[in-house]
């Protein structure tokens, strides 16, 4: 079948202008772009006068399990933003599962509207401060590479290791440049001769920028940068000269990592353009960062563009300035019509529940004396949250030990734990974070980046203690706990990350445990179920909490919780 969509304004990502003309798809392809196209030419015609016709969006980093949705809730709820692909990072799962994780992700991605590529896990576990429930070799994840949907070798984020010379680290990424294939990167603040090592190596983006300065210094060196607007990390603003020439050119637009409430309230690729154009930024390249850059960065041919012989994804707008989507069609066929979303075939429950990727607890209930700490000074190393960011300070301060046990709600510090999950070894970090603002309760999650063990923020042991034991007995999840209760849940029983429930679901859940939050004296400007899960990564300055204590990530050292 034949469908024309005439009289649009046509957005040109080669000549980035905008080009009022007809469009004509048969199958999944534009087979014409022109006004001499009329309706005789089509057995279907739809006149989008005062329309305007982009590429589908993509979303060229996300982690699809720090939605909490699996690949076809995740679709339910980006396509009507106009997000028509993702390219995504497994290693959640992976870092659970081994490579069984990495399976279930591309058979639960396929046949469904949302085109799902992969980038191969390149860090299982992240660093040797980790513990996670697998250890991926080069030789492990060798076969992955003759998946289709397979582009490359996902973020690098051992940069100790790439500058350094690892051989294991090494191993995998000569391997994907043997292939001719790209290697994602993750180097924060990372400079001068070590980041020259880094990209010497191969490897070919970044999506960690946290100033223009630091985007700038990796473009001119010859990655592409990954302009990152999540639920945690918000880096848009800082990155904004990006949209400007000659940057824009090899610039792309992702997620990371976004929650379900905010994808559905606020938008995804298509909230990041908007923002950009309230900002006073050129839409068309905004659009074309956000759909034919990302194409040519990973070498999906014949995506990206309204053109000829290109697949037909694309967006109908209602205008460029607020990026209202009005219709989205994925490989031809239309998905989403005047803003809703049209029925696709969904997999059932036990489909989607399988052995390999449940039961992921393997560890004992907890008490309150678990989260005590042997006073062996005044002055203790916190973690500080920094808002709108998941870079973290190293806060070195005087505790009272002589009272709760060094928790102070008026100065928000509280404590903060991360308990080994996967293999029962018992281990466990335990120290201070401020910037929380929890006054009489905890939060706990098995979602904590990138090991996915359990960790726990609370005002006391007790509290911490009733919300670990929660996320374990529902078989992994979040909770909030209050004066002792659970007031609030989001069941993820896939690995301990996501839900099977639909998006909208699994958004309501969420909001309702953000706001529920709120009531602990959460403080306004985090995000902090995200940012708890953040605390835990070791690549990420400055000061983070793992199993075995403290890391200096900027040292890439173990530190002492006791700075005296």
């Amino acid at each position: 079948m034949k469908t024309l969509l005439k009289n649009a304004g046509v957005v040109n990502v080669f000549t980035e202008k905008i080009e009022k003309t007809n469009v004509l798809i048969e199958g999944d392809k534009i087979i014409g772009v022109g006004e001499y196209y009329e309706e005789c030419d089509a057995d279907v015609t739809e006149d989008l006068t005062g329309k305007f016709i982009c590429p589908g969006f993509i979303d060229g980093h996300i982690h699809i399990e720090s939605t909490m949705m699996v690949p076809y809730s995740l679709a339910q709820s980006v396509l009507i933003h106009g997000t028509t692909a993702v390219v995504t990072d497994p290693h959640e799962i992976a870092n659970v599962c081994g490579i069984d994780g990495i399976k279930y992700m591309l058979e639960m991605s396929e046949n469904i509207p949302l085109h799902v590529y992969i980038m191969i896990p390149s860090c299982v576990p992240a660093t040797c401060f980790d513990e996670a429930g697998a250890s991926l070799s080069a030789e492990d994840i060798e076969f992955l590479y003759k998946e289709k949907r397979v582009l490359g070798l996902a973020e690098m984020m051992n940069y100790p290791g790439v500058i350094c010379n690892d051989a294991p680290t090494m191993d995998k990424i000569n391997s994907c440049v043997e292939k001719g294939k790209v290697v994602d990167g993750h180097a924060p603040l990372l400079t001068g001769r070590d980041l020259d090592k880094y990209i010497s190596a191969g490897i070919n983006s970044d999506h960690e920028c946290s100033s223009a300065e630091e985007a700038i210094e990796k473009l001119s060196k010859g990655q592409w940068i990954m302009i990152r607007q999540g639920s945690a990390a918000k880096n848009l603003e800082k990155l904004l000269p990006l949209f400007e020439y000659p940057y824009y050119q090899r610039s792309i637009l992702a997620t990371d990592d976004r929650n379900p409430a905010d994808i559905i309230n606020e938008g995804h690729i298509d909230n990041i353009v908007r923002l950009a154009v309230k900002s006073g930024k050129d839409p068309v390249r905004a659009i074309k960062m956000a759909s034919f850059n990302p194409a040519a960065y990973f070498g999906i041919n014949r995506v990206g563009a309204i053109a000829c012989g290109y697949k037909a994804n694309l967006l109908v707008l209602d205008n460029l300035e607020n990026v209202e989507i009005r219709d989205v069609y994925s490989d031809g066929v239309k998905v989403v019509d005047c803003g809703r979303l049209l029925d696709f075939p969904v997999p059932t429950a036990e489909e989607l529940i399988t052995g390999s990727v449940m039961n992921s607890f393997h560890m004992p209930d907890l008490s309150g004396d678990d989260f005590y700490i042997e006073p062996k000074g005044n002055k203790c190393r916190v973690i500080e949250v920094i808002p709108g960011e998941i870079l973290t300070n190293e806060l070195i301060t005087e505790i009272d030990f002589s009272v709760n046990n060094g928790i102070d709600t008026n100065k928000d510090i509280i404590k903060l734990a991360v308990i080994e999950r996967h293999k029962n070894t018992g281990h466990k970090g335990v120290g201070f974070i401020k910037g929380i603002g929890i006054k009489n309760g905890a939060l706990a999650g098995s979602v904590s980046h990138d090991s996915h063990n359990l960790i726990v923020i609370g005002s006391s042991g007790e509290n911490m203690a009733v919300a670990a034991n929660h996320v374990k007995k529902m078989g992994g999840g979040l909770c909030v706990v209050k004066d002792g209760e659970v007031v609030s849940e989001v069941r993820l029983p896939v690995a301990g990350l996501m839900s099977t429930q639909s998006a909208k679901e699994i958004a309501k859940a969420n909001e309702l445990l953000r706001e529920s939050a709120k009531t602990l004296g959460v403080n306004e400007n985090i995000e902090p179920f995200m940012n708890m899960a953040f605390v835990s990564l070791p690549v990420i300055p400055v000061l983070k909490m793992t199993t075995q204590g403290l890391v200096n990530v900027t040292d890439f050292k173990r530190v002492d919780l006791f700075a005296d």
